[in-house]
């Protein structure tokens, strides 16, 4: 277990690839909550990398919704999409220690080479097949005639891993995906990277995020130690909101977005009630301020299973 440090720093991290819904809500507010309760410093980062899947002017209503929920932050970290640099500079550094290799597989190839889905999770691994094949970069360029991903070399990485909410946890890298991309054939830096890179800078060792990127620690522990991070984290994966059928939100849902519920005259007291009621801070989903949640909110409460949007609680919203 990751003893506690004194100095937290955390992170509200959107991305702008459409509009927040309630359980991105949820995620964020107990993030600020924690932050607020324990004198965590709260950074606030735009993840802005897909560009292909960024929604025109989805940045500043992220930021406006957030802050319609009553959140705010201690300082702003640069955009992703600002950063390529420092991405490439980390690039560099795996490069040189032979952490990484370049690999020309597409989609299809990896799904044609590798063994079947595993049954449980439904996770197509990458087989190895760029792995040792090609001496340099531009002999990957040269036979695919694009630019060639750069993958993370995982091996057989068996990684512990210790969350405050869920527990210990142990990930065996082939298992989840095996080899995985730190730098898109684009020409563009993969999540993990750059995630890893930006929580660097910024000092981060605090993270609360959906249990849906649970297994994404592993990868980013593998990636913090290849680049010398010697920083402890402390994360906290938290269970996510579903919908009536048991899937997860989509924002697509216009009845779930909180732009489309605040355009309807929703108070963001309506909102934090629902939220605070999925926490188990209060037994029925009751309008609640958020300095009011903040007096009594308990990260014990919070329900270990995922917990689910019903149609009564969307009418409840409504009315």
């Amino acid at each position: 277990m990751i003893e506690r440090m004194e100095h937290g720093i955390t992170r509200l991290a959107p991305s702008p690839t459409g509009a927040l819904h309630l359980g991105n809500a949820r995620t964020f507010v107990v993030n600020w909550l924690l932050a607020r309760q324990r004198g965590w410093r709260v950074l606030y980062r735009l993840e802005d990398l897909d560009t292909a899947r960024t929604k025109p002017g989805s940045a500043e209503a992220t930021e406006s919704i957030l802050r319609w929920l009553g959140l705010d932050w201690d300082d702003t970290q640069p955009r992703q999409s600002t950063r390529t640099e420092a991405y490439l500079e980390a690039l560099s550094a795996l490069r040189e220690s032979s952490h990484v290799y370049p690999c020309i597989c597409s989609r299809k190839d990896i799904a044609l080479a590798a063994s079947a889905p595993h049954v449980e999770d439904g996770v197509v691994c990458y087989p190895g097949t760029c792995r040792g094949r090609f001496a340099t970069a531009d002999e990957a360029q040269a036979q695919a005639g694009r630019l060639p991903a750069w993958r993370f070399d995982a091996g057989e990485s068996s990684v512990p891993c210790f969350d405050q909410f869920a527990g210990e946890q142990t990930f065996y890298l082939p298992r989840i995906g095996g080899d995985f991309v730190v730098y898109r054939n684009e020409n563009i830096p993969g999540y993990q990277l750059a995630v890893v890179v930006d929580d660097h800078a910024g000092g981060v060792n605090r993270i609360v995020r959906g249990d849906d990127l649970l297994d994404s620690t592993a990868r980013q522990t593998l990636l913090r130690g290849a680049l010398g991070y010697t920083e402890a984290v402390e994360y906290y994966h938290l269970p996510l909101v579903l919908d009536e059928e048991g899937n997860r939100l989509a924002k697509r849902r216009d009845d779930i977005r909180l732009e489309d519920l605040r355009a309807s005259g929703v108070a963001p007291e309506a909102v934090l009630g629902v939220l605070a009621y999925w926490c188990g801070s209060q037994d029925a989903p009751e309008p609640m301020s958020l300095t009011e949640w903040l007096a009594k909110f308990d990260i014990e409460t919070l329900p270990a299973d995922p917990v689910n949007l019903t149609p009564s609680l969307l009418a409840k919203l409504a009315r």
